[in-house]
This record gives structure tokens, sequence and C-alpha cells, in this order.
């Protein structure tokens, strides 16, 4: 792969002019089908979206083409499956390898809509589910609507790390910056890693290890945060790059979903759903990850001090280790992802978390953007509500695995937490738009 891919991209960094271009299609065949079995796409996605953030390309620019061409690799597929339907099989490719298509019908027609959205994630599945759903005749207006959905968040997951990772090394930052950052990095994928090993090997106490982990990272960055003041200031200026009249909007506008009062009604919204259709143990896992998670942000932040970046023109009084948004963020969609993932193989599971993990990413990452936290002040959050989730997961499960909820609780749910949280956000943005206005 290496005999192509470093010339190609030595090319492109050459001439940027294409690189908008490149991505495009990229990002198209990496979801096309039958083609993005054959690509190393997510390779290849990597090294240009860190050519893209080297200078040539802005990070919206490049979530956009990313976001283009993913939704227009899935369109041309599902035109594929709806106009040769069961003559697919014979086209070039699936004629000598029908398990490839073969795997998709079966995850198709066991999660039917949410297979879009989590096999999104699912590298084999990416390319075959929308010509699956094509093939089966999945009503136009329906696939649209979700491949909006899963085409922004595969955008957000596959290219952010290689564009801020590309915008790192076009900057003059501090001499210590990349020991921090792989230091913090390191520690996260070695709890990737043991949460991936153990749910593949389907080991019991699978939660309480990444209760363990995330507590231990957590204690290094409540001890050691000072140690890692060139990450902070080199990551906060990285994205400061990026400011701008449009992209303020956007971002206060999901920075709102994280909002105390926002989260408070939602959390509630969600325990009483729970507790209303009978779902007890379902209710107790997440009223102990919600509480829990606000109880012990609101005691760091009680016992710990530390003063937020010197951003906004008017900061804001209270402390900001750990961020309260991140925390909160991660706690609700976490639990969703969880509850999402029960009774499914260990890939499908893993799939949910990454998915329900990526709306809270961009809230905590909005607010770095916003400069009301420092990038350990949003991990630590998230790291606190990855403690309270597999903390209370764990205890929930002490004698019996969690049951999955009926998709009817899920149809009640979904729609109502989520158009909970869209209200809340819409209601209050110009008061907020106010409020994070910078100099």
């Amino acid at each position: 792969m290496s005999q192509w891919l470093e010339p190609f991209t030595a090319w492109l960094g050459t001439h940027p002019q294409w690189l908008g271009l490149v991505l495009f299609i990229a990002a198209c065949a990496e979801c096309l089908a039958v083609v993005g079995l054959l690509i190393p796409g997510t390779v290849l996605l990597f090294a240009i979206a860190m050519l893209a953030g080297s200078g040539a390309l802005t990070l919206s620019e490049t979530l956009l083409l990313g976001f283009g061409g993913g939704l227009l690799g899935d369109l041309i597929s599902y035109g594929l499956g709806r106009r040769y339907h069961q003559g697919i099989r014979r086209l070039p490719g699936l004629r000598h390898h029908p398990e490839w298509l073969l795997r998709a019908e079966h995850y198709f027609a066991r999660y039917g809509v949410a297979s879009l959205l989590v096999g999104r994630f699912i590298g084999p599945l990416r390319p075959m589910l929308p010509m699956t759903a094509g093939m089966l005749d999945m009503p136009f207006g329906r696939f649209l609507l979700v491949s909006l959905i899963a085409a922004a968040g595969w955008s957000m997951a596959y290219l952010l790390p290689g564009w801020t990772a590309g915008a790192a090394l076009r900057l003059p930052l501090a001499e210590g910056f990349w020991g921090e950052a792989a230091l913090i990095v390191g520690a996260i994928l070695m709890l990737i890693a043991a949460v991936i090993h153990g749910s593949f090997r389907h080991q019991r106490w699978v939660s309480a290890i990444a209760a363990g982990l995330s507590v231990l990272i957590l204690l290094g960055l409540f001890i050691g945060w000072p140690h890692f003041k060139e990450f902070d200031e080199g990551l906060l200026a990285v994205v400061q790059t990026e400011r701008s009249a449009t992209m303020d909007r956007v971002m206060v506008l999901i920075t709102r979903a994280g909002d105390f009062h926002t989260q408070l009604w939602v959390a509630v919204l969600l325990s009483l759903l729970l507790l209303l259709l009978r779902q007890w143990r379902a209710a107790c896992f997440a009223i102990a990850t919600l509480l829990g998670t606000a109880l012990a942000n609101g005691t760091l932040k009680a016992t710990f001090a530390r003063v937020r970046p010197e951003v906004l023109m008017e900061p804001l009084n209270s402390y900001s280790f750990p961020s309260g948004h991140s925390s909160a963020a991660f706690a609700l969609f976490l639990t969703l992802g969880v509850l999402a993932g029960r009774d499914q193989p260990p890939r499908l599971r893993l799939a949910w978390l990454l998915l329900a993990g990526l709306p809270a990413t961009a809230i905590a990452l909005s607010r770095v953007y916003l400069g009301v936290h420092w990038s350990t002040d949003v991990l630590a959050g998230a790291l606190l509500a990855a403690t309270a989730c597999s903390l209370s997961l764990t205890l929930v499960q002490w004698r019996a695995p969690l049951p999955a909820l009926s998709p009817r609780a899920w149809w009640l749910i979904l729609p109502a937490c989520l158009g909970l949280l869209g209200a809340f956000s819409v209601w209050a943005l110009p008061e907020a738009m106010q409020m994070y206005r910078y100099g």
C-alpha cells in the first residue's frame, strides 16, 4: 500500500489545488458499493485530512467535502440496488464474493434502519448496506434522512483526527506538545484497546476493567495537568485559527446541548420514560450513570479550582476542571449507546458506542473552540462519564446481563430525548451568542 500511497500524498502536497476534489472522490469511493471494500479508505482519508489540516483546507471545508462525498457514495450505492434488485448479485465483484452481500443483507434484515447508522462505522458493511437498502426497496426519503445523519457522523469521526494532526504540524507549537500528546493519546488508545479486546473475547468484567482504566487516566490528568500545559495551549491555538462568525453560531448551537439545564431535563425525561416502560434495570443503570456523573463532577469542581482559558471577553465565573458540558453529554449519550447495544454482537455494540460518542464529542470540542475549557478539561469530563457508566453497568449486570429494550421503547425514547435536546439548544441561542462572543 505504501508503494503508491506515499508518492500519491507527496504529489498532493505539491499540488494542493487538487486536494478538495481528491478528498471528495476518496470519501465517495470509501462509501461506494464494492469499491469501498477494495481500497484502503481509512488510511487514505487520514493522510488526505492531514494534508488538508496543513493549511490547504479549513476544518469546515474538510468536513463538508467528506460529508458530501460520503453521501454521494451512499446515493449511488442505493441507486444501484434499486435499479438491479436481485440482479445485483451478478455484477463483477459480487459474483465471486457473494458473502459480501449476504453479510449486509443479514444485518439489514435484523436491524433495519439502525443498521445504516451503526454499519457506517463497520468497514466491511459500510459500502454494502446502502446498496442492500435499495435492493430491498427501502423508501428513498427514509434512506436519505438516515444517510444524512450517518454521513455527518462518519465525516467527523474519520477526518477530524487527521485534520487536527495536520494543523498541529503546521503551527509553531511548543517543543513539549508532541510528547504530551503522545502520552495522552496512548493512554486513551490503551483504554479503547482493552474494551475492544474484552468485548470480542466476551469477558464478563470488561465494564469493570473499563471503569478501572478510566479512573487511572482521570487520576493522571487530575495530578499531572500542570505538565500538560503545552498540549492544552497548543490545541487551543489550533482550534482558535478556525474561528469565524458562521462557525461560532454552529458551535454555540452545539454547546447549548450540553448546558446544565438542558442535560438535567433530558436526563429526567429519559429516567421517567424508562420507569414508565417498566424497564427497571435499565432505569437504575441510567439514573446511576447520570446522577453519579453529575455528583462527581460537582465535587471535583468544588475541590479543584482550575482557571479557564482567557479567550472570552467576559470569562465565566465557575472553574473548568472537569468540563461539566463534556461529562454530562458523554454520560447521556454513553447511556443511550450502551442500552442500544444490548443483546447484539461485539462489533455492533462497539459501533453503537462510537456512534453515541460522536454528538458528545462535538459538544466537548465546542467548549475548546469557544475558549471556555482546556482540552484536558473536556477529556477529564469524558473519562468521568465513562467511569460512572462502566461502574453502573458492572453493578447492574452483577447477576445477569442487562436485557435489550424493545423497538417500541426506542421509538418513544429517542424522539422524545433528542427532540427536547434540540428544543433547548435552539430556544436560547441569541442569549448564548452574546455570552460566548470573543474579542
